[in-house]
C-alpha cells in the first residue's frame, strides 16, 4: 500500500534547517543594517546558503552590528546611571539611578480616599430633577 501523507526524518529535519535558517539570517539582516526582508529572501530562497551570503554581507555604517558588536550584549541595555556590575547602593544618591526606577528613601505617596459611590451634592442635577445614584429607576 503506497502512503501519501508520511514523511521521512530527513524531510523533516531539512525543513528545521530551511525554517531556522530564514530566521536567522533576517536576524542577522537586520542587525546589520540591511532590514529584515532581504535576509528573510536570502534564507527562504536559499535555505543555509542564504544564510552564509547574509553572514558575508558587510555591516552598514551605524548598524547595531557596527554599533554592539557581532553578538548582542544584554548588558548593554542597561538604565540610565546603572553601574555594569552590582546593584545600586542607596548610598549613591538618586542622581545613579535612572528616570523610571524610583528613589529607596523617596517618602511613600499618599493614598487616595475610597471611592464611594453615593450621589454628591456638588454633582449636577439630572434632567428630570433628582439627586440619585446610578440605581434609581428613571422618570415615567
Amino acid at each position: 500500500m503506497f502512503v501519501l501523507a508520511t514523511i521521512g526524518a530527513a524531510a523533516l529535519y531539512l525543513l528545521f534547517i530551511w525554517l531556522l535558517s530564514a530566521a536567522a539570517s533576517a536576524w542577522l539582516a537586520e542587525r546589520k543594517g540591511y532590514g529584515e526582508r532581504v535576509g528573510l529572501f536570502f534564507g527562504l530562497i536559499l535555505s543555509a546558503i542564504g544564510f552564509l551570503i547574509v553572514l558575508l554581507l558587510p555591516g552598514r555604517p551605524g548598524s547595531t552590528w557596527k554599533v554592539e558588536g557581532p553578538l548582542p550584549n544584554p548588558g548593554a541595555r542597561r538604565p540610565l546611571g546603572v553601574p555594569a556590575l552590582g546593584p545600586v547602593s542607596a548610598s549613591d544618591g538618586p542622581e545613579t539611578l535612572g528616570p523610571a526606577l524610583e528613589v529607596p528613601d523617596a517618602p511613600p505617596t499618599p493614598d487616595l480616599p475610597a471611592r464611594t459611590d453615593a450621589p454628591t451634592s456638588d454633582s449636577p442635577p439630572r434632567p428630570d430633577g433628582s439627586q440619585g445614584g446610578d440605581d434609581a429607576p428613571p422618570a415615567g
